[in-house]
């Protein structure tokens, strides 16, 4: 099976995961995923692997095969795994659950290497671009900076008590954290340098980006410069595009009708992949603001979607 170039796929609670043509929006591969509800979906940065966070296990599946089995399963989280994602040469993966725990799992081995415990139901996890600092953000309103050289937390904060954190998302350059919130608020951060390699966090802006729960804040990756954006999806069926310099209001994508769990930018910042409640993903212009593509084919609330247009980033 030759490989596409543009690897988009998208998971929904009718337990299946289901790979598109982008461009034609037909789907070429579905995968039964009995055994849970996928919650979130990630590739690897090589392109040959996707992996589903379900309950409570990750399953990694081969991309470029037509076979149903996963290629290897990881198994210590005791409750729905809410976060997964690969550090930048593939080597290694991290998962935040709902079982109050960060893990950090190499790729060629069944176990998890390293457990990090944050107390409350982690919803979110994102890797620092620096590659030795986890972010989570938990069910309680706590924003935990796990150093991976230390092996500890070496920073903690909680932007709105008892309030919790849904999606926190990073600049590609390390400059910005932005941490979303059951309220619709997003906090900005501006991220400092100590004389450490901890990560200090200075207060910026807070957005009142939606009426309702932000489900997934993410900003704009590398080759959108110079142009950064922030995107919120939200559960009143919007997803909001925000101008990082100022925080004004860009466009509003309207067209979901129901929540909209996720979203995920094209490599150079021209599109947004969303995934939605109303069982579709849809493919915006960021130009437009219009949807110019309609993925369906889910029986029932589509919550996660992955995109991978860029290069293969092979493992060293």
């Amino acid at each position: 099976m030759t490989q596409p170039s543009v690897i988009l796929a998208t998971a929904s609670y009718d337990h299946t995961i289901r790979f598109w043509e982008a461009k034609s929006g037909r789907c070429y591969r579905t995968i039964q995923y009995p055994e849970s509800q996928v919650n979130r979906l990630e590739i690897t940065p090589d392109k040959r692997f996707i992996a589903a966070a379900g309950n409570p296990h990750i399953r990694l599946f081969d991309v470029n095969s037509t076979s149903p089995q996963p290629v290897m399963s990881y198994d210590s989280h005791t409750n729905n795994v809410m976060a997964v994602g690969f550090q930048c040469d593939g080597k290694w993966m991290y998962s935040g659950s709902e079982d109050g725990t960060v893990k950090i799992w190499d790729l060629r081995a069944p176990g998890c290497q390293r457990e990090y415990e944050s107390r409350a139901a982690v919803n979110t996890v994102v890797l620092h671009p620096n590659q030795t600092e986890l972010i989570s953000g938990d069910q309680n309103g706590n924003i935990r900076v796990w150093d991976l050289t230390a092996n500890s937390c070496s920073c903690e904060l909680v932007p709105e008590v008892d309030t919790a954190v849904r999606s926190l998302t990073v600049m590609w350059d390390g400059s910005l954290v932005v941490a979303a919130n059951n309220r619709g608020t997003c906090y900005v951060w501006r991220l400092l340098r100590g004389t450490q390699t901890m990560t200090n966090f200075e207060p910026l802006h807070k957005l009142q980006a939606h009426d309702g729960y932000i489900l997934k804040c993410l900003l704009s990756p590398e080759f959108c410069e110079p142009q950064r954006y922030l995107a919120t999806a939200s559960s009143d069926s919007t997803v909001k595009i925000w101008n990082v310099d100022g925080f004004t209001l860009e466009k509003t994508l309207v067209g979901h009708q129901r929540w909209v769990w996720d979203c995920v930018f094209s490599v150079d910042g021209a599109y947004l992949i969303t995934a939605s409640s109303d069982t579709t993903a849809r493919l915006w212009s960021m130009s437009t603001g219009e949807d110019i593509r309609v993925y369906q084919g889910h029986h029932k609330a589509t919550v996660c979607c992955a995109l991978h247009d860029g290069a293969e980033t092979a493992a060293t």
